[in-house]
C-alpha cells in the first residue's frame, strides 16, 4: 500500500516529518485542497496504489509554496476554489517560479470549460473533474494513473514555453490580433477592421452572434475591408490577411499551436446562447501572450473580461473600447474595472493603436 503523510491544516507551522519509508520508484503526490474532508478523500484512494505516495496536504496556497520547499513532489493536485489565493493565480505564479507537473482536482475543471481551459494555458498538464457524493471514488478511479503520467511530463517556465518558441518560428506570424465583442459589435468591427491592410495581422474574432447571422456578416464585412475573410474552420493555418470569426454554432474558437498557428473549434459547456465565448479564445492566446495584441468592444455582461486580463499578466497587448463609444459599456467596463486594458481608447482609434503595435 503506498505511504500516506497528512499534513497538519495551514494555521499551524509546516513541521517536518520522519522520512518516510517508500519505494523509490513511488510517485510523490502533494495534495492541495481546502477542504479537510476531500483531503482524507483523496489521501485515501491514492494511498491504495503501492505506486503513489502522498507525501503532504496544503490546504491553501501559502502552505502549498512551503510544502513545495520542503517535499519536492512529483506532482500536486490542485483545486481552483481556495481561500486567500485561488488555484488559477496560485497555477500562474508556481509556474513562473517553480515549473512542475500540476493537475486540476476540481468540480470546475471539466475539460472544455472555460476555468480548465484557462488553466491548461497556465500551465497545468491535466483538468479532472472532481465529483460529489458517493460517485467520488468511482469517478476517480483512473486519478493515479493520470497522476503518474503527469508527473513524467518536462514543464517549461511560463515566461518561454511556447511563448518563445512562437514567437522565433518563422511558421508563425509576428502578431497575432483577438477581439471579442457583444451588442454593437457589428458596427465597432466595421469601423476598426476598415482600416486594416489587405495583408494585415491575423485576426481573430468572437461576436455573439447565432449562427445563422454570421454568413450575412461575413457578406457585409467582405464588400468593406481588404483583407480576407471568413468563419474559422477546425485545423485552419492562421495566416497574415486572414481575418477569421468565430462560428457562432455552439462552438468556442481557439487557438492551437502545433508548429504552426492553427484554428480550433471545442463545444461551448453550459450557456451556448451568444455561440460562442470572448473569454475561451482570449484565454487560448495565453501560450502566445508575446504576439498577441486583444481588443475587448462593446458588449453586454463580462465575457472576455478576465481572458484580457490574464493575457495582459501574460505580457499580451491589450486594449478596452471606452465608454463615450460603446453601445453597452459592460464587457468593456468589467476589463478595465479588474486593470485588464492596458490602453482605453474611443473606437476610432482601436485600429491604429492595433496595427501601430505590428509595426514597432
Amino acid at each position: 500500500m503506498g505511504r500516506v503523510l497528512v499534513r497538519l491544516p495551514h494555521t499551524a507551522p509546516l513541521q517536518k516529518m520522519p522520512p518516510a519509508k517508500t519505494n523509490a520508484k513511488t510517485t510523490r503526490v502533494l495534495i492541495v485542497e481546502d477542504s479537510p474532508t476531500i483531503q482524507t478523500m483523496i489521501a485515501t484512494l491514492l494511498g491504495k496504489d503501492p505506486r503513489i505516495s502522498v507525501v503532504g496536504v496544503a490546504s491553501d496556497a501559502m502552505a502549498a509554496r512551503a510544502a513545495i520547499r520542503s517535499l519536492n513532489p512529483d506532482v500536486i493536485t490542485l483545486d481552483i476554489e481556495m481561500p486567500q489565493m485561488d488555484g488559477l493565480e496560485f497555477l500562474r505564479r508556481l509556474m513562473r517560479l517553480r515549473p512542475m507537473p500540476v493537475v486540476m482536482l476540481s468540480s470546475l475543471a471539466r475539460r472544455g470549460r472555460i476555468r480548465a481551459l484557462e488553466a491548461l494555458s497556465l500551465g497545468a498538464v491535466d483538468c479532472v473533474e472532481k465529483p460529489g457524493g458517493i460517485e467520488f471514488f468511482q469517478a476517480l478511479a483512473d486519478l493515479p494513473d493520470r497522476l503518474i503520467r503527469a508527473s513524467r511530463q518536462r514543464v517549461e517556465p511560463s515566461q518561454g514555453g511556447l511563448n518563445a518558441k512562437v514567437a522565433g518560428s518563422s511558421a508563425t506570424p509576428e502578431r497575432l490580433i483577438l477581439m471579442g465583442a457583444s451588442t454593437g459589435g457589428v458596427d465597432a468591427l466595421e469601423v476598426i477592421l476598415s482600416e486594416f491592410a489587405e495583408d494585415c495581422p491575423p485576426t481573430l474574432i468572437v461576436q455573439h452572434m447565432a449562427e445563422r447571422y454570421l454568413e450575412n456578416l461575413v457578406h457585409r464585412l467582405d464588400r468593406k475591408i481588404k483583407p480576407r475573410i471568413a468563419i474559422a474552420e477546425p485545423g485552419l493555418v492562421i495566416s497574415p490577411g486572414q481575418v477569421l470569426l468565430a462560428p457562432g454554432d455552439g462552438h468556442n474558437l481557439t487557438v492551437a499551436f502545433d508548429g504552426q498557428l492553427k484554428c480550433r473549434l471545442q463545444p461551448v459547456e453550459g450557456d451556448a446562447s451568444y455561440g460562442s465565448c470572448v473569454d475561451a479564445l482570449f484565454f487560448s492566446g495565453l501560450p502566445f501572450a508575446r504576439i498577441v495584441s486583444a481588443a475587448l468592444l462593446t458588449g453586454m455582461g463580462q465575457d472576455g473580461a478576465r481572458g484580457l486580463l490574464a493575457l495582459r499578466r501574460a505580457g499580451a497587448d491589450t486594449i478596452a473600447q471606452d465608454r463615450s463609444t460603446s453601445t453597452v459599456f459592460g464587457m468593456p467596463m468589467a476589463a478595465i474595472e479588474m486593470g485588464a486594458a492596458a490602453s482605453i481608447s474611443p473606437l476610432e482609434s482601436i485600429a491604429g493603436w492595433l496595427l501601430k503595435r505590428e509595426s514597432e
